[in-house]
């Protein structure tokens, strides 16, 4: 239940064993990706990032590279969703019945849900309040 109560999409940013074999696996793969998304968004901002190294594998690398590429930061997202199934699907455990399909059952709902709360309005005020923020910040 501990394992359950703290299940997250965002993974620490250190690695710390958390009991479950899938969720340190997909852990592994999340934080790599999103370490990899912030260094080529650092990159096309030409800032410097401090950003720990990882061995990323090449797939993982080349999500970040074609979502970063990406017009829509909403199809971005719906397309980094789809790549983060997919690294589920990939450590998915071979029980069925196990504690770990549980854990990944609950992190597809939690993706599912963190999707459904992207509408236009929602979208619309976020981008009011930061580019007020950054016209606040310039002044």
């Amino acid at each position: 239940m501990r394992i359950l109560n703290s299940l997250s999409l965002e993974p620490p940013r250190e690695n710390k064993k958390t009991g479950s074999a899938f969720l340190d696996a997909w852990y592994d793969n999340e934080r790599t990706l999103r370490y990899s998304l912030a260094k080529i968004r650092a990159l096309k901002m030409k800032k410097d990032v401090e950003i720990p190294f990882l061995s990323a594998s090449p797939d993982i690398v080349q999500a970040a590279r074609t979502a970063c590429g990406m017009d829509s930061p909403l199809e971005a997202e719906q397309y980094l969703n789809e790549v983060r199934v997919a690294m589920m699907d990939r450590v998915a455990p071979e029980d069925h019945f196990s504690t770990d399909a549980v854990f990944m059952y609950g992190l597809k709902l939690k993706l599912a849900k963190r999707m459904k709360s992207f509408t236009e309005e929602a979208g619309s005020a976020s981008y009011r309040t930061i580019y007020d923020q950054i016209l606040g910040e310039s002044k």
